[in-house]
């Protein structure tokens, strides 16, 4: 290898860490290792879980995933902990809210001057951008992996309690994630938090919640009243392009593929199947995940809802009647 070659390979090599040290530098402190905390039948504290989370607020609001503080089978759902920071304090913190059809909840701690984290928009996320996981895996505090965007648009079925949701809208990276990684930091390489590490999904499969409009109103939604109130269709759905053929009828360029749908949901109930094309709901272009979860709001619960799909590349229309989501 040349002596230039080797010049701007040492020169890369040295942006590329650069890039994730400025990162770990700026978020790290806004990362918690969270230990939550249960009773036992003679009322002595145990552990029952752990994960991380991200300061929101410096007045002591947190963000972690639903299923952290997610129940044990047989328990009920852990309402407190222990946060700890690297700058060595140990806060003790009550589960404000969780929601997991989106895996987010909301913790707040007693004790305030927090450093919070810069939230990000996902909707800026380009496939094979840098990305980096803060999390606090098998208890190793701050600990870091550094990859990239994989894809975008993903869908996550999940279980809980018994019944099969999806999360929408999910971004995979190949940044390694491993138990305790959950509730912790995915961030862009300006130290902005664009996604919630949720999930392995496999070897080298990391998923992550986004930071979107959508996602930030359940936050919201999740501070204000510990809980979220949502429309529900019961499908599994990812962006594809429109087929040539539908592209002079409608505006935009992409649509809604429904991937899945769930026994029982008002997607089954109106004829909705695997392979058809959402295009258009309430009278509304749909381009994206995002825009159906936008439109899934606790006002259109029990109300109909017209539908446009293509299928086998004929337009149909549908009524959707949403229920709300429990």
């Amino acid at each position: 290898m040349s002596a230039a070659v080797e010049e701007r390979s040492a020169a890369a090599l040295d942006a590329y860490s650069r890039a994730v040290v400025e990162v770990v530098e700026t978020l790290a402190p806004s990362v918690a290792n969270l230990r939550l905390l249960g009773r036992r039948r003679d009322g002595a504290q145990v552990p029952v879980g752990a994960g991380s989370a991200i300061v929101l607020t410096p007045d002591g609001f947190l963000l972690t995933s639903a299923h952290v503080v997610a129940a044990p089978r047989g328990r009920s759902r852990s309402q407190h902990g222990v946060a700890s920071f690297t700058d060595g304090r140990e806060l003790r913190f009550d589960v404000v809210g969780a929601d997991p059809m989106s895996d987010l909840a909301v913790l707040r701690t007693q004790d305030g001057e927090l450093q919070p984290a810069q939230l990000g928009e996902a909707k800026d996320l380009r496939v094979g951008q840098l990305v980096v996981a803060i999390g606090n895996p098998h208890g190793f505090a701050s600990s870091v992996t550094a990859g990239v965007v994989s894809a975008l648009g993903r869908s996550l079925p999940v279980r809980t309690r018994g019944s099969e949701r999806v999360i929408d809208d999910v971004i995979q990276t190949d940044a390694a994630l491993n138990p305790g990684n959950s509730g912790g930091a995915l961030a862009d390489s300006l130290g902005r938090v664009v996604g919630v590490n949720t999930a392995i999904a496999g070897v080298g499969l990391g998923l992550a919640v986004p930071i979107t409009p959508a996602t930030r109103a359940i936050i919201g939604a999740l501070m204000t009243d510990g809980r979220v109130r949502r429309g529900y269709l019961g499908i599994a759905g990812s962006v594809r392009p429109l087929p040539r053929g539908a592209l002079a009828d409608y505006s935009g360029s992409d649509c809604v593929e429904v991937q899945q749908v769930l026994a029982g949901t008002p997607a089954e109930q109106a004829g909705l199947q695997p392979g058809d094309l959402l295009v258009e709901l309430a009278g509304r272009r749909i381009e994206s995940v995002g825009d159906l979860q936008s439109l899934l709001q606790h006002d259109v619960i029990d109300t109909q809802l017209p539908a446009t799909l293509l299928r086998d590349g004929q337009a149909r229309r549908v009524l959707l009647r949403p229920t709300e989501l429990r």
